[in-house]
């Protein structure tokens, strides 16, 4: 059909010109505007004969087929649409504990070290109570004599002898000393340091042979089996989130994820970064989520109720800023591209919401889509 109108061009085209003898063209300027007008006229004349004959010839012209364009195509499916905001948080324990003693001495023994496992009751650590010892057999030997004067007053104020206050003095030495013994006595009981609970010494504070005072941290004992992911949440998500709702946690160092419901919310926003503390325990009894470890907190914050969904790639867009997809219509030869203009939602992991322009139910194109045009003939290819 090319070479036709080619020929129809250049007959119409000779025959224009040799209308005008090479000798009849004027010289002077406005003859020459005047043929130049007559020429352009002649053209545009000759340009509507030529689409009024290709129009012609295209309906006598046998259609030839068209090829069919490999696609693949996939049904669209309505679902609630989930939108996540990822938050970052740190795994925390709350089972620190240290094991310290209630009396000051010299660590003589220390039976542990760090990771060790270790029960609820075990000993750690073992004191030297030399001085608290000597104190006792101090204390013995001045109540013995207190009992002594003690007994002696009684006797001469049975008999009515000596002052009452003479008497009183030495019952009340008596007495304190008597107290002053069990105290010791208790204090010597606690030169043996026991494990408060059960789990892995996580550090050990001072060595054999130190000295060590009351209340200071010999060891410290961390329980792992249960953890807590601890994440600032910005303020914006005050009402997306409450206690007991159920959350997806990610863990990127380990490929792992897990979901656990929210166990604490914070009372409070933290001015400096107007965030508010979520807190989100579970269990780990396999002891892999160690305190410190980066963790990712997907927070629902956006839920769309059975609407379609389709991957995000698939949504394209006109210079206009109107947003399209393809579809196919028609079954076997008769498969055709259609062009659909949609409206599209929010956006998460790939997926994006079409709030108009789909229902459900439609084949959208796939692989293909970006290599085809409205109209398009297509072949639905066979997948794996």
């Amino acid at each position: 059909m090319k070479n036709v109108l080619f020929f129809l061009s250049l007959t119409f085209f000779l025959a224009a010109c040799g209308d005008s003898p090479a000798t009849e063209q004027p010289l002077d300027l406005e003859g020459k505007k005047a043929l130049l007008a007559t020429k352009k006229s002649a053209l545009r004349e000759l340009e509507r004969e030529i689409e009024q004959l290709s129009a012609e010839i295209e309906q006598l012209e046998p259609t030839k087929e068209k090829a069919h364009e490999p696609i693949t195509a996939q049904i669209v499916q309505r679902t609630d649409f989930q939108h996540f905001t990822e938050i970052q948080g740190t795994v925390e324990s709350d089972e620190y504990v240290h094991a310290s003693a209630e009396v000051g001495g010299r660590i003589l023994e220390l039976p542990v070290e760090k990771g060790q496992a270790v029960q609820k009751g075990a000993l750690v650590a073992r004191l030297d109570l030399e001085q608290v010892r000597k104190q006792i057999a101090e204390l013995e030997t001045s109540l013995e004599l207190a009992k002594d004067v003690f007994e002696r007053q009684k006797r001469l104020w049975d008999q009515k002898i000596g002052s009452e206050i003479q008497f009183l003095q030495a019952k009340n030495n008596k007495e304190r000393l008597e107290k002053s013994l069990e105290t010791i006595r208790f204090q010597l009981s606690k030169a043996n340091v026991y494990a408060p609970v059960s789990g892995i010494v996580e550090m050990v504070h001072v060595k054999s042979g130190e000295m060590t005072s009351p209340g200071a941290p010999i060891v410290t004992i961390l329980d792992p089996r249960t953890v807590k992911v601890v994440a600032n949440v910005p303020e914006i998500y005050l009402q997306s989130i409450k206690k007991g709702d159920k959350v997806a946690l990610r863990f990127p160092a380990l490929d792992l994820e897990k979901s656990a419901r929210v166990s604490r919310i914070g009372n409070t926003i933290n001015p400096a970064n107007r965030t508010f503390e979520v807190e989100v325990e579970l269990p780990n009894p396999d002891r892999i989520l160690k305190p410190n470890l980066l963790a990712i907190m997907l927070l629902n914050d956006k839920t769309i109720a059975d609407v379609p969904v389709i991957p995000l790639e698939l949504v394209q867009q006109e210079v206009s800023g109107r947003n399209f997809v393809y579809i196919v219509e028609g079954e076997g030869d008769e498969a055709v591209a259609r062009k659909v203009y949609v409206e599209i939602g929010d956006s998460y992991d790939g997926q994006i919401a079409i709030l108009e322009g789909l229902k459900g139910g439609e084949k959208i194109v796939v692989e293909g889509a970006r290599i085809i045009s409205d109209n398009t003939p297509v072949k639905i290819k066979e997948t794996n």
